[in-house]
C-alpha cells in the first residue's frame, strides 16, 4: 500500500481520499439515507467510515510528508556542506600546525644556542608562575 515517490523520501499512499475502502462484507448498502437491516449492515457502515477515516489520515499524512520533504533536502544538505568545510578546516589547521613544527625544527637547527637559552627563559618563567 505504500509507495515511495521520486519527490518525497517519505512512504505515500496509492489511494486517495475520494477513493471509497474495499469492504469485507458484500451485499450491504453504505447509504446512510437507508435503513440496517441486518448486523451485517451496521458492521459495513462502520467498516466504511472507518475506511474513509483512514483514507483521509493516509492523505493527510502524504501532504506532510511531502511539504517535509523539501526542508529535509535542505537540511540534509546543510548538513552536508557543513561536514564538509569542516573537514577543510580540520586539514588546513593540520597542515598549518605541520608547517610551524617545520618552521621551529629548522630555527631550532641554525640557532642552537639561542633555542636552548630560550628554553630556559620559559622554563624559569612557568616555574614561578606555578608557585
Amino acid at each position: 500500500m505504500a509507495t515511495t515517490t521520486a519527490n518525497t523520501p517519505f512512504p505515500t499512499s496509492s489511494a486517495s481520499p475520494a477513493t471509497p475502502a474495499t469492504s469485507s462484507t458484500t451485499g450491504a448498502s453504505s447509504t446512510s439515507n437507508a435503513p440496517a437491516k441486518s448486523a451485517d449492515g451496521g458492521a459495513s457502515s462502520s467498516e466504511d467510515v472507518l475506511g474513509r477515516v483512514v483514507q483521509g489520515a493516509h492523505s493527510a499524512i502524504d501532504r506532510m510528508a511531502e511539504t517535509a520533504a523539501p526542508a529535509v533536502q535542505r537540511l540534509q544538505d546543510g548538513v552536508h556542506a557543513a561536514g564538509e568545510s569542516l573537514s577543510q578546516r580540520a586539514h588546513d589547521a593540520r597542515e598549518m600546525g605541520e608547517e610551524w613544527c617545520e618552521s621551529l625544527r629548522c630555527t631550532v637547527r641554525e640557532h642552537p644556542l639561542a633555542a636552548v637559552a630560550t628554553a630556559l627563559a620559559v622554563g624559569v618563567l612557568v616555574a614561578r608562575l606555578a608557585r
